[in-house]
């Protein structure tokens, strides 16, 4: 499998700073080629969102640059080694920014959504609200679960997804990095698809564009030439900011070819 990627990230149309952080590394290694994706969302309404966002970039970039390369030199690379590191990581930043804001006297946290595209599989932790999707030419499929206050509402039955997308509370975070007691992330495995695209984003995205919208411009059909994707990112973000998307916006996206 290959890998190209394409982002965008904009500060949108009220906040004065972008709170929303990202990386995306692909290397080839002699298994084949690698991708790693990380999006995090620093709390809008918590102070220094921004730092607690790019702290935890950082670490799983590290991760990726000095963990993984080291599974890669010694052919050690192992699932259940690599869970392990990545809840380490999610709890010890978890930890840093707790302190970081006692010190401080404020509170400060970010979502997390990280994936790692390897042999054919795909691996991701994932707390908070932002997220990863599957777009393929007639589907864009969730991989992740919103661990928010009006997901827990929509899956017991109590709210309806209509009324969770208008809900007053529809930003209140279950857990994050920074501003829980404990972080329990999700882990999520899958095969990855050939000629589709993996877009992870934050939730200022995706709250005013449609999956049939992310299909048409960033889709694998989109995919035209060398520039089509970071067009479709654009054009998107473009779109939420005229639809009066009030939150920091950001899009990645890594497309795959056989």
């Amino acid at each position: 499998m290959r890998y190209k990627a394409a982002y965008h990230t904009d500060v949108g149309i009220r906040k004065k700073t972008n709170q929303d952080s990202l990386a995306i590394k692909i290397a080839d290694t002699p298994y084949g080629m690698a991708a790693f994706a990380v999006i995090c969302d620093g709390m809008g309404g918590l102070a220094k969102g921004e730092v607690a966002s790019k702290e935890v970039i950082c670490a799983f970039s590290d991760w990726f640059q000095e963990s993984f390369a080291e599974m890669i030199d010694n052919d050690s690379f192992d699932e259940e080694l690599m869970r392990k590191q990545w809840h380490s990581i999610a709890v010890n930043e978890n930890e840093i920014l707790k302190a970081y804001g006692e010190d401080n006297g404020i509170m400060i946290g970010t979502t997390l959504t990280a994936m790692l595209m390897f042999r054919d599989s795909y691996y991701i932790i994932h707390v908070g609200d932002s997220r990863a999707y599957e777009i393929t030419g007639t589907e864009a499929r969730q991989l992740t679960n919103d661990q928010t206050f009006v997901a827990r509402e929509v899956a017991a039955g109590r709210m309806t997804p209509e009324q969770a997308e208008v809900d007053s509370r529809r930003s209140v975070l279950l857990q994050c990095i920074g501003a829980s007691p404990v972080v329990e992330p999700d882990f999520i495995k899958g095969e990855v698809v050939g000629d589709a695209v993996y877009m992870l984003c934050s939730d200022g995205f995706r709250h005013k564009i449609s999956n049939e919208e992310m299909i048409e411009r960033i889709g694998p059909a989109a995919d035209v030439d060398d520039d089509a994707l970071t067009t479709g990112c654009q054009f998107l973000t473009e779109l939420d900011k005229y639809r009066k998307e009030t939150d920091n916006i950001t899009v990645l996206c890594i497309r795959t070819t056989p």
